[in-house]
């Protein structure tokens, strides 16, 4: 007969089913096994004793007959491990992006996410960060790269000094009664004058044309020089004979020459001082162009004269206005059609290759105000496609020839010149990749150094393989050429150096780029055999020279702010700065725990 307990005992729980393969009790005097739950009952929980968690009751319940309920407790709150959770997906999601190539390993062995950066001046749309300053009724739009590394603090002061030194230029400079203060203000007075008593003798013309032809031209190839030697040597005898199209060349040409003069170089060619001649040459410009009725003319003559005028007037006029003048002269080569290559329009070899110098002449001047002022340039990559120049002499083009001439290899006349179009094309982001994409908006790091090797080895095999170190031109163009390419890739290095996530290294890669850019521009100021040049030497020449110097600045500014603020946080109270420029502390209870980082 089977006993009621024991039956009951053999009868399933519904509540709580016994697990498979769970533990077994062989009991102490080794009966049948006894399933076990694997958590205590609720009263046994509530009473706080001890349950041996037996099915369907346990010892405790049975012994003070009780009511025995099993039930699972909730689930207890574990702690996640936070850092190699994080750490497992972090790699998982690294691998996903390396899979898809959008994750590259960096030079430095840190996996960096992929972003596009641009080695033009102007941003593209996707990277563009323009700001507006604006207050009191005024505002400046800032849409350009080489000031994004100064706040908008700097900024801010940047911009009221400026404003404060146009309203003191306003109040101190009154309209000189028988010139216009620029071209554009004559231009809009309307007023013509005679400029008879301002031409130079015979021979003193000549000698600002050889000055010109030595000094000038071969960092400006702008003239024919063979067609306008014979303009003027005709119109120096009889200035009055000239025609306004003439004289507006004609007095720009002087007027460069006394610019490119030193003042030893004045007093004993000219006999007189150098200060005086500019500004007699430079008023006879700027109304000879009102005269000729510049902001109207289709003649590129004209134009020449302009550009001639405004290249030695960046240091004349102030930032903002003269970035105005380089617009105009834009407007009117863009009229002129010089953006649109010659060849395909069906013009003459000569006048082709004079309107293709011009434009890139013309597109730099315009990109160097246009980076001072803070705004983007007027041509835009996308809408022009002159060709740049060929590689040749003076006397292998002549006016009414009928074809185009041959191309030289080696080093001619127009060697500075095309050594900077070539680069200057790469940083405008003219070029096309093999796959069509604009070379503005580059994929990646990597992809952008593909860009910057392949300007470097045109620019090396086209030009500077010809050039002889000893001559100052070839000297000149070395430095501009090497820098350049070094100012690309410190472009490109820029955005992510100014990121919070930038390592010492790639800091100190960045220093060691702006610091070669500063050492060539200095060096080529103290060249002895570039004195004849010094005109284009004395200000910052070299491409990325501003954002050179500006990362410099910037980078010893932060430095030392950091050293200032770990002097403050130190616990040891006291510290000192090595040669190397790394920052150490000792503490009167030993040495502290702190040290600055990797010296520049």
């Amino acid at each position: 007969m089977v006993i009621p307990e024991r039956q009951a005992r053999n009868q399933p729980v519904a509540i709580a089913p016994a697990p498979v393969g769970g533990a077994t009790d062989l009991g102490a005097k080794g009966g049948p096994p006894q399933h076990v739950m694997p958590y205590a009952c609720q009263t046994c929980a509530k009473r706080k004793v001890k349950c041996d968690k037996a099915i369907p009751i346990c010892s405790s319940c049975r012994k003070s007959k009780i009511e025995c309920t099993y039930q699972a407790p909730p689930p207890r709150w574990r702690t996640r491990k936070l850092a190699s959770d994080v750490l497992e997906r972090l790699a998982r999601y690294e691998r996903i992006l390396h899979q898809h190539g959008l994750l590259e390993k960096s030079q430095f062995g840190e996996a960096t996410i992929s972003e596009p950066v641009s080695i033009n001046w102007n941003e593209p749309e996707a990277l563009r960060t323009g700001r507006l300053l604006a207050g009191q009724g005024r505002s400046r739009y800032i849409d350009s790269s080489l000031w994004h590394t100064i706040g908008d603090d700097g900024m801010q002061h940047v911009s009221d000094a400026e404003e404060e030194e146009e309203e003191e230029d306003l109040v101190f400079a009154g309209i000189d009664e028988d010139f216009a203060l620029d071209p554009l203000t004559g231009a809009f007075i309307g007023s013509r004058r005679d400029l008879l008593q301002y031409h130079p003798t015979h021979e003193k013309a000549m000698i600002l044309w050889e000055t010109h032809i030595e000094n000038v031209e071969p960092l400006c190839k702008i003239l024919h020089i063979p067609s306008t030697t014979k303009m003027l040597e005709a119109n120096s005898w009889q200035p009055g004979m000239a025609s306004k199209v003439d004289e507006c060349l004609m007095f720009a040409i002087y007027h460069f020459a006394v610019f490119s003069m030193t003042e030893e170089e004045c007093a004993a060619k000219l006999g007189q001082p150098r200060a005086v001649l500019m500004q007699r040459y430079h008023l006879a410009t700027r109304q000879a162009l009102v005269n000729a009725s510049f902001l109207r003319t289709t003649e590129l003559s004209i134009l020449q004269a302009l550009v001639l005028f405004l290249m030695p007037c960046r240091y004349a006029y102030d930032s903002h206005t003269f970035w105005i003048l380089t617009g105009v002269a834009v407007r009117i080569g863009q009229r002129m059609g010089i953006h649109k290559d010659g060849e395909k329009l069906g013009l003459p070899p000569f006048d082709d290759q004079m309107r293709r110098r011009l434009f890139y002449q013309l597109l730099p001047l315009d990109g160097d105000a246009s980076q001072m002022t803070g705004t983007g340039i007027s041509i835009m990559p996308d809408v022009w496609n002159t060709q740049r120049p060929l590689n040749i002499n003076d006397d292998q083009i002549w006016p009414g020839m009928t074809e185009a001439p041959e191309e030289q290899k080696g080093g001619t006349e127009m060697v500075f010149c095309l050594s900077r179009s070539c680069l200057g094309e790469f940083f405008a982001g003219a070029r096309r990749r093999a796959n069509g994409a604009n070379s503005g908006l580059l994929k990646d790091y990597q992809d952008a150094e593909l860009l910057i090797s392949e300007a470097e080895n045109e620019v090396e095999e086209k030009y500077i393989r010809y050039c002889d170190i000893v001559n100052p031109l070839h000297f000149l163009t070395i430095g501009l050429a090497r820098s350049g390419i070094t100012a690309m890739r410190l472009r490109v290095r820029l955005p992510r150096v100014r990121g919070p996530n930038a390592t010492d290294a790639e800091q100190r890669e960045a220093f060691e780029l702006a610091q070669k850019i500063l050492d060539t521009d200095t060096t080529a100021y103290a060249h002895a055999g570039l004195k004849k040049y010094r005109w284009y030497v004395r200000p910052f020449f070299l491409w990325g020279t501003w954002d050179a110097l500006i990362f410099v600045l910037t980078t010893l500014w932060k430095r030392c702010n950091l050293l200032l603020a770990r002097k403050r946080i130190c616990p040891g109270g006291r510290w000192s700065i090595s040669t190397t420029t790394t920052g150490k502390c000792w503490s009167r209870r030993g040495r502290c725990m702190w040290r600055l980082g990797a010296s520049l």
